[in-house]
């Protein structure tokens, strides 16, 4: 894809051309929050049991993060509009098939094939991303919005959630994504250029796809299922054991395979692994803190779906201020001091959050822990794609932004499993004690928050080691040499 050699954020295709890859992430992550607030609703009128219900949820989360690593690398070899207008479709599709769902089964099936398409969606649009916009102040920008949609999409999933089920019917909740998709793939056929696809499909590595998507699914599905299962029984340990050995023998396969799915080569990258490691840790905390302070607002609080949503309007002035400001930042200190420093504030924010009450006030124990909060994970989300895509190479895009995003699922999926076994534990040994429903609910909660708070804070030690990477060190590497990284064939196919 070529570019201008000035800014094309200065040109009006540029800016419409980022605010349609930004829509794809927030898409993507909305749909991850969004059922949250729907899931009773969902219950009454399809009969699902609550073992059953997660599955709303976690199927999504499951694919998503299954075959991120797939979808990326399948931008590069493939085209990346080709692969993002294939995953809108099938996102789309499965939406519409999700809302006109009759039965738990239907609905559940569609919500794992939506997160096929979300696998698809978010890779191709972020290495679309940082092969468009390749100058400094440009690709610094453009990221920082990349970046903030993570956090938005977040919030605002929640409040629309609360809105469209109270409103319309949950159904709306599904159905909303339809228009939203059709938008994007037309917008993606006048805007994104069309590409020749990398390779012949004969060397695709079909063995290590296998392995790391088969070790991705079953490792998500056993920390999805560890709280209710147990994390010391023989049913979770033996996935997890299982898990780990697919993805062992998908680090062999990679070693030996003449075209790999995942050159290891990519994290000589200075900071793409520290930065995938930061993000993991960071959302493991934020989301996690959606989760249950959510179940402390409508639960304990007793707040309706709407007013749940709407408290978490605040949060996202804080996120579209730290992203302006963080972008700005960023071309004078670098990312390392902006991506520990808003980590930290971010862990104060939300270990006020731990300490509210059983009979607490939104405006004196949530709203000022939401503001700090997320003016600190604002500023770590718009920097941290900084960092993890600063120096990439233009072929290796696309895996590049599939394993941040798989970074970010892999942190939701492990912050739910581990700091939701906390709280179960905490409230049941409580009420154990003959202690009050409602406070031992609310124990239960704040010690899963806390626990939230000091994720965040072991993502700011790992930021704190990490490369410092400036404006400067964030434009695309060239490709390297195919005889030296043996990478990717000659393209041999037609453009799109």
């Amino acid at each position: 894809m070529s570019v201008p050699s000035d800014s094309v954020l200065a040109t009006r295709r540029g800016v419409l051309t980022l605010g349609l890859l930004c829509t794809v992430q927030f898409l993507d992550i909305v749909d991850s929050s969004i059922m949250n607030v729907a899931l009773p609703s969902i219950r009454r009128d399809l009969g699902f049991s609550q073992q059953n219900l997660q599955w709303v949820l976690s199927g999504y989360v499951v694919t998503y993060g299954g075959f991120l690593l797939l979808g990326g690398r399948a931008a590069d070899v493939l085209g990346r509009r080709r692969v993002l207008v294939a995953g809108t479709t099938v996102f789309a599709v499965c939406s519409l098939a999700g809302g006109l769902a009759t039965h738990s089964g239907t609905l559940i099936a569609a919500r794992v094939a939506q997160g096929i398409g979300a696998a698809l969606m978010a890779p191709a649009g972020l290495s679309i991303l940082t092969t468009t916009f390749t100058t400094g102040r440009d690709r610094t920008r453009a990221l920082g919005v990349w970046g903030a949609m993570s956090g938005l999409g977040a919030a605002v999933g929640v409040f629309l959630g609360g809105m469209l089920s109270q409103g319309p019917g949950w159904r709306w909740v599904l159905f909303v994504n339809i228009p939203v998709c059709v938008l994007v793939g037309a917008a993606a056929f006048r805007l994104v250029s069309a590409e020749r696809a990398r390779g012949p499909r004969a060397g695709f590595d079909a063995g290590g796809a296998i392995l790391v998507t088969g070790g991705m699914l079953l490792g998500l599905y056993a920390l999805v299922k560890a709280p209710d299962a147990g994390w010391v029984t023989a049913h979770t340990i033996g996935e997890l054991a299982c898990a780990a050995v697919l993805l062992a023998a998908f680090a062999a396969n990679e070693r030996r395979v003449r075209d790999p799915l995942f050159p290891f080569t990519l994290f000589r990258v200075p900071g793409l692994a520290a930065a995938d490691a930061t993000q993991l840790l960071a959302f493991a905390g934020f989301l996690s803190m959606f989760f249950f302070l959510t179940l402390y607002m409508q639960n304990v609080l007793g707040y309706s779906p709407i007013r749940g949503g709407a408290a978490y309007l605040p949060v996202t002035a804080g996120i579209m201020l730290a992203a302006g400001v963080s972008t700005q930042l960023v071309g004078r200190l670098g990312t390392r001091p902006i991506i520990t420093g808003g980590a930290l504030i971010a862990a104060g924010g939300m270990y006020y959050l731990s300490r509210a009450p059983v009979h607490g006030s939104y405006l004196t124990d949530l709203l000022p822990g939401l503001l700090i909060m997320s003016v600190g994970l604002g500023a770590v989300f718009v920097t941290v794609t900084t960092a993890a895509n600063a120096g990439v190479p233009a072929d290796q895009a696309g895996l590049a932004a599939g394993l941040l995003n798989t970074s970010l699922q892999l942190g939701s999926a492990l912050g739910l499993a581990v700091f939701s076994a906390l709280a179960t534990a905490r409230t049941h040994h409580l009420l154990a004690g003959h202690t009050a429903p409602q406070q031992a609910l609310a124990s239960g909660l704040a010690r899963a928050l806390l626990a939230g708070s000091l994720s965040v804070l072991a993502a700011a030690l790992i930021a704190l080691r990490a490369p410092n990477i400036s404006p400067q060190d964030a434009h695309p590497a060239p490709a390297p040499d195919a005889g030296t990284r043996r990478l990717l064939r000659p393209a041999a196919e037609p453009a799109e």
